[in-house]
């Protein structure tokens, strides 16, 4: 098959890779679409020890199932393989599982690939009116449902349902939607790339600023930087919740005595539980995350141009997913 390898930092190459071979219990994915995730251009740029060269990677994809009794079932991709046992995968929070694996991280090569191998567990089934394009965006959606999910059982019940979202990428987006689909009524979106904020006032409607200028009792960081960290610490409301979703730097930002002194919950959220990613796959089902329209497709053998494309920041669209048939 082929397959967009990582080779080093910004070295990527479109060549013959081994046929994944489904173990117990899974299938054979034949992959039709797969977005180009934030961590992997982190990896892409070397700021991911978790992910070494040479690697597979892209975790959010759907496709069409090749063989077996399932075969041409089209289905969507949960890439958190989990053990099913633990306590944590007992009570539902299964991405907290500490013997978690992802696809696109050792020992699971990733999707950006002709064909991937998923266990039963982690399909959903896509109805014939969804685009398997279209049903790629449920792994970044559901990151963003579950940010969206804890910061609204975090916020006190006597609080605005109001929210700030820093990043108007694909997470960033996608939290807006989440929130705007659990009813809160004002969310306003922080970009300051002015390419990115244009497609995204004029693609998808939203309120989007270059930079915030008033608080909210909502703020989720898509980004995770230093910066943004400042600027969550800074525009939570005293007793507001602060979900933080990125994972651009480790440390600094975070205003500690701020949010002591005005009791502003701080929030970590890692990927999603199974039900959450079941959840925004109905949700998509069901159009209630709205048109989803707002990605760029491209041939996988582009795929080395588009991660380039990404780091220069000349793409307006927040999300570019890559096909390995074209």
């Amino acid at each position: 098959m082929k397959a967009l390898v990582y080779d080093g930092v910004e070295n990527l190459g479109f060549r013959d890779a081994s046929m994944p071979i489904p173990g117990e219990g899974e299938h054979l994915i034949r992959v039709h679409a797969v977005g180009i995730c934030g961590s992997d251009m982190h990896a892409y740029l070397g700021h991911d020890d978790r992910r070494p060269a040479p690697l597979i990677l892209g975790h959010e994809a759907a496709g069409v199932i090749e063989e077996g009794p399932d075969k041409g079932r089209r289905v969507t991709i949960n890439p958190l393989v989990t053990c099913g046992t633990c306590a944590y995968c007992r009570a539902g929070r299964e991405n907290l599982c500490p013997d978690r694996q992802i696809i696109s991280m050792p020992p699971r090569e990733g999707a950006f690939a002709q064909y991937a191998a998923m266990p039963e567990r982690n399909l959903v089934t896509v109805p014939d009116h969804v685009a398997l394009d279209t049903a790629a965006l449920a792994e970044p959606l559901a990151v963003s449902w579950h940010a969206a999910r804890l910061a609204l059982d975090a916020l006190h019940p006597n609080m605005d349902r109001r929210a700030l979202v820093i990043g108007g990428g694909a997470i960033g987006l996608a939290a807006a939607l989440a929130l705007a689909a659990m009813g809160v009524d004002h969310v306003e979106i922080v970009e300051p790339n002015d390419l990115r904020r244009t497609y995204l006032k004029d693609r998808c409607g939203h309120q989007v600023i270059a930079e915030a200028s008033g608080t909210a009792p909502i703020v989720i960081d898509a980004v995770g930087y230093v910066a943004t960290r400042e600027v969550g610490s800074r525009m939570s409301d005293p007793g507001g919740v602060i979900a933080h979703v990125g994972l651009g730097e480790d440390r600094g930002g975070l205003d500690v005595r701020r949010l002591t002194l005005q009791e502003i919950t701080f929030i970590g959220t890692y990927t999603y539980t199974a039900q959450d990613f079941r959840d925004t796959a109905q949700a998509i089902f069901d159009g209630r995350l709205g048109a989803l329209d707002w990605f760029e497709s491209r041939p996988l053998a582009q795929g080395a141009a588009a991660f380039a494309d990404i780091r220069a920041g000349r793409t307006a669209a927040p999300k570019i997913i890559l096909d390995p048939w074209r």
